[in-house]
């Protein structure tokens, strides 16, 4: 868990594909958002209650199958609303192709009850949205300056970028979000990728193959 000025912040990797699942909470009202929670709903569930926050938003930065396994069970359990960029819609309500194409067991969810647009404030701790597409169309990114921290779901890995040969993948795309979008935050933001370990904007503008800075 890394306790930052304005909020809390710990993250895990959940689910069959290993995504990884933030949880984001502001330490005086005790309020929290879930991102990308892609599985294992019991663990995250046991996370909240240890760190004593209430869910009120469950928020995704896109809608491939590991990143919303778990969305339904945490909303049925929190009350929480599901946000999505409605960009991503048509993968959400195909998760069971999606589930079968990648041998995973399906479970539906629910819809989304609010499509995120970009430039927006997220429900608590200060967070922008910015829409990032390129993996998918509606790809979101989540930037929260005091702290310096992006979560950028898989638009941005450490020394790579998210394949866009699946549905509504385009390579323009995502070099002109990961250039124009996500190069021009602070060099020494950290980066909370959608799997794998953290890096930095600067280490990606400097040592990332695929897109330099």
């Amino acid at each position: 868990m890394t306790n930052q000025t304005a909020f809390i912040r710990q993250t895990f990797p959940v689910g069959p594909l290993q995504c990884n699942c933030t949880i984001i909470g502001d330490p005086v009202t005790r309020k929290a958002f879930v991102v990308d929670p892609g599985g294992d709903p019991e663990l995250i569930m046991a996370k909240l209650r240890e760190l004593d926050l209430q869910v009120v938003a469950l928020i995704h930065t896109h809608a491939h199958l590991d990143h919303f396994l778990a969305s339904g069970d945490i909303k049925k359990q929190t009350g929480a609303p599901i946000y999505l960029h409605e960009g991503d819609k048509f993968l959400w309500d195909n998760l069971e192709m999606q589930c079968r194409m990648f041998g995973v067991p399906y479970r539906p969810v629910p819809d989304p009850d609010y499509w995120l647009k970009d430039d927006e404030e997220l429900p608590c701790c200060e967070g922008v949205a910015m829409h990032t597409p390129g993996h998918t169309p509606g790809s979101m990114c989540f930037w929260f300056e005091q702290p310096k921290l992006l979560i950028a779901g898989d638009t941005l890995f450490r020394r790579s970028i998210g394949r866009t040969d699946l549905w509504g993948g385009d390579y323009k795309a995502i070099e002109r979000s990961i250039k124009q979008r996500l190069y021009t935050l602070d060099e020494e933001a950290v980066v909370v990728t959608g799997h794998g370990p953290d890096t930095t904007i600067g280490e990606e503008i400097r040592e990332n193959s695929i897109i330099r800075g």
